[in-house]
């Protein structure tokens, strides 16, 4: 199937009362967890790639290829969208070009009447090519690639300014932080999201920092009218602590264990329960 923007997908989610997972990706056994999954579920699912795993991973012609090639040769049917998270002015555009079939521009720290302009050029030249926009507005606490945000809760009046620049997807700043939450963390601003969803009434909106939020939350977020989920960090633990089992139980050393592809296997698993448990809490399972 080839790849799609995720229009559909949140439209379906809308009417649906669920949310679809936007699942980062860094390299080739990242995305084939993913999808097999997804397939598994029969999930639909969207791909994110940061400014940075582009970098890691050659440039956006190379994770274009990649991902196409793949959904093909491992015969994935579900709707797949890939998808720039946060994504700078000059890198959507470049994301685009390179055929990503959804973007993500970051604007938030501009000056919101410069951000209104950089969204509304993004979102021209993506439609054209039949691509959807995601843009934000009061900053994701937490760091995603050396951008640190605050966590601010969103003004909703910002909320249906960036709405009216034609974008399909408003990532909205509700106390939601990038990375692990710590201890003293205050929980979502559900009050806040109310207000801005009274406000940009059927613009599906995202939530970014997926990893720790308690199943309660998540659920009361999709309810409140949250679309899409972000999730990074709890996959890069998951990968990180099988593999770490796997060295100190010593099977690296055991035969061929030293091998990556059997040295990262256990991490792919890994990768693959987590996608699991968060489709299944998102709902997004056998919607596809």
């Amino acid at each position: 199937m080839p790849l799609v923007n995720a229009k559909e997908m949140m439209i379906k989610a809308m009417e649906g009362h669920y949310a679809v997972g936007a699942f980062n990706i860094n390299n080739l056994e990242w995305t084939k967890a993913i999808l097999e999954v997804a397939e598994e579920l029969h999930s639909p699912v969207m791909l994110g790639v940061s400014e940075g795993a582009k970098k890691y991973m050659t440039g956006f012609n190379t994770v274009t290829q990649m991902v196409k090639a793949m959904v093909e040769d491992m015969g994935i049917t579900v709707p797949v969208a890939l998808h720039l998270d946060h994504g700078t002015y000059e890198g959507a555009q470049q994301a685009l070009r390179a055929g990503f079939t959804s973007v993500m521009f970051d604007g938030s720290h501009y000056p919101l009447e410069e951000n209104l302009a950089k969204t509304r050029d993004i979102v021209a030249k993506a439609h054209f090519l039949g691509a959807t926009v995601e843009a934000e507005v009061g900053t994701i606490g937490g760091e995603e690639d050396g951008v640190i945000g605050r966590g601010e809760v969103a003004d909703p009046e910002e909320c249906f300014t960036l709405k009216e620049t034609g974008i399909d997807m408003l990532a909205a700043g509700i106390g939601n932080i990038h990375g692990k939450y710590p201890a003293n963390w205050q929980g979502l601003d559900f009050d806040a999201l109310k207000k801005i969803k009274e406000r940009v009434g059927d613009m599906p909106l995202v939530l970014h920092g997926g990893t720790g939020i308690p199943e309660d939350q998540i659920k009361k977020a999709i309810s409140l009218g949250v679309c899409k989920i972000n999730v990074n960090t709890e996959c890069q633990l998951y990968f990180q602590e099988a593999i770490r089992k796997y060295i100190e139980a010593g099977k690296d050393r055991e035969g061929k264990g030293f091998d990556p592809r059997k040295l990262l296997a256990p991490g792919v698993e890994g990768i693959k329960e987590i996608v699991r448990i968060k489709m299944q809490m998102f709902g997004s399972v056998n919607k596809a």
